[in-house]
């Protein structure tokens, strides 16, 4: 009967519940106990499927990672004016955030208490410091407003994208859809950073 059960967890299966657990109790505060009760398997079946609590969360963190990293290699980030790579960044990220909305969430709750923490905030930054890129090219070519601070500028268009992870809850049924979110974003941020 347990092998039957265990059978019937994949690897992705059991990431989604180890998120979930992490994301409800803390990565620190998740015990394998803690994830085979929620999982409903044995603490040896975990096992079957990964080494260690720190793999799941490294899981976890690169399926987040690989989603906003592949953002920046599609056509609409690649070319054509900054401002517009910027805001096609901008709109993709809101949109990666929402379809893995779980491992994003856990990707921004990270804070370098373990190796793969640690790794997780160099990617995160990173990341951050090639959408800054674009930010202070966009400025350079003049399609930023000039009065506007570049580095502030960042600090709080990343801080806009990010809150999205504290309050959007499709499971609510009221949420709106990933689109109609970053449409949302775009319009607050660039109506207020584009130069004309």
């Amino acid at each position: 009967m347990t092998m039957a059960k265990r059978d019937t967890y994949t690897p992705e299966s059991l990431l989604a519940v180890a998120v979930a657990v992490f994301n409800e109790r803390g990565y620190d505060g998740t015990s394998m106990e803690h994830l085979s009760r929620a999982a409903g398997i044995s603490k040896s079946s975990i096992y079957h499927h990964v080494r260690s609590k720190e793999e799941l969360l490294r899981r976890a963190i690169s399926r987040a990672l690989d989603g906003l990293f592949a953002v920046l290699d599609e056509p609409g980030a690649t070319t054509g004016a900054a401002v517009d790579r910027l805001e096609y960044v901008t709109r993709r990220t809101v949109e990666v955030l929402i379809a893995e909305l779980p491992y994003v969430t856990l990707l921004l709750r990270v804070r370098g208490n373990t190796d793969t923490e640690r790794w997780a905030m160099e990617r995160r930054r990173e990341f951050d410091h090639r959408v800054a890129a674009l930010l202070k090219e966009a400025a350079a070519d003049g399609d930023l407003r000039a009065d506007v601070d570049v580095r502030l500028a960042t600090r709080l268009l990343f801080g806009m994208i990010n809150s999205v992870v504290e309050w959007y809850r499709p499971e609510r049924g009221n949420a709106a859809t990933s689109e109609e979110v970053a449409d949302a974003v775009i319009a607050t941020a660039f109506a207020g950073l584009r130069g004309h």
